[in-house]
């Protein structure tokens, strides 16, 4: 059986193996979820991911980095009493301001306190990032959920993770602002692999035809690897989920967008970024200092 059949039968599963999952092993896996274009559904889609991967007793953390416009805490019905900036300002341990989502994922909250990581002064970032690195150890998996756009926050996180996964939907406008930000992160950075997940499609070529609009211009133009990881039916009750403030895999598990979100889930969960071809994962090397840990590079980014 080839690599292709393989990952065609890993797609095709409709849920994840009954029983409880062995814990990884090996460093955390940092992957930031982002978007060119704001409104493509990519926090809704990183807090259901987030909870398929606890719900296989993956050690899972959210980190909401959507700086001035954090809403995790709100699509989940969460108050936070803390945040990042109370960490930031030597006032809580990072520990201190851990919530805890749907089926055990943890989550930090950003809040509207902090605006721009470039603001702070770097002593500020050098305590918020050495208070942060205190969990690698306890991590499977460090999610990102960055804000949309080509701001510098954004930048900062995406450059600094270790995989890139990209949420488009069928409009032009979405499929164009996903390409300005993977050129952006390609010639600045020198990052040569993406995921791309596709949302609120009507089908599965209509999800394929966003992957091949962008694969083809990728190519062609940036020299770059784009993973397709699948797509993702547009789906009512995303809707009444925000409404309920519930991931939709709590209320809805048997709806088409579960499904196909507890596909990506198991497909990531199973291959690392170096094993799976251009079609089928999603990862980012930008030379020698991938080596150093995620909190380090976020510390000592420099914009280009």
């Amino acid at each position: 059986m080839d690599q292709a059949t393989t990952l065609r039968k890993i797609v095709n599963l409709n849920k994840f193996e009954e029983g409880p999952q062995p814990k990884l092993s090996g460093r955390m896996r940092v992957i930031a979820i982002t978007s060119g274009k704001g409104g493509v559904g990519k926090t809704n889609i990183v807090l259901n991911l987030c909870m398929a991967l606890s719900s296989r007793n993956r050690r899972v953390l959210l980190l909401d980095a959507d700086m001035g416009l954090a809403n995790v805490d709100v699509l989940l019905g969460l108050t936070p009493k803390y945040t990042l900036e109370h960490v930031m300002n030597r006032q809580k341990d990072v520990r201190d301001i851990m919530l805890t989502g749907p089926a055990g994922f943890r989550i930090l909250p950003s809040g509207s306190g902090i605006s721009e990581l470039s603001e702070m002064t770097y002593e500020q970032q050098m305590h918020l990032f050495q208070e942060l690195s205190k969990i690698d150890d306890d991590l499977d998996y460090l999610f990102i959920d960055t804000g949309a756009g080509i701001s510098s926050n954004v930048l900062r996180f995406n450059a600094s993770a270790n995989e890139i996964l990209i949420i488009a939907n069928p409009e032009p406008t979405s499929i164009t602002d996903a390409y300005a930000l993977m050129k952006l992160l390609a010639i600045k950075y020198h990052i040569r692999d993406f995921g791309l997940i596709a949302n609120s499609v009507t089908s599965r070529a209509d999800g394929q035809g966003v992957y091949d609009t962008l694969e083809r211009v990728c190519s062609q133009f940036l020299k770059v690897n784009l993973n397709f990881l699948g797509w993702i039916p547009f789906d009512a009750n995303f809707r009444r989920t925000v409404r309920q403030q519930k991931p939709l895999l709590e209320l809805y598990p048997d709806s088409p967008a579960a499904k196909s979100i507890s596909r990506i889930a198991d497909l990531l969960d199973s291959h690392s970024v170096t094993q799976l071809p251009p079609q089928a994962a999603a990862g980012a090397e930008i030379g020698p200092e991938k080596a150093s840990s995620f909190w380090d590079r976020l510390l000592h980014w420099k914009k280009m």
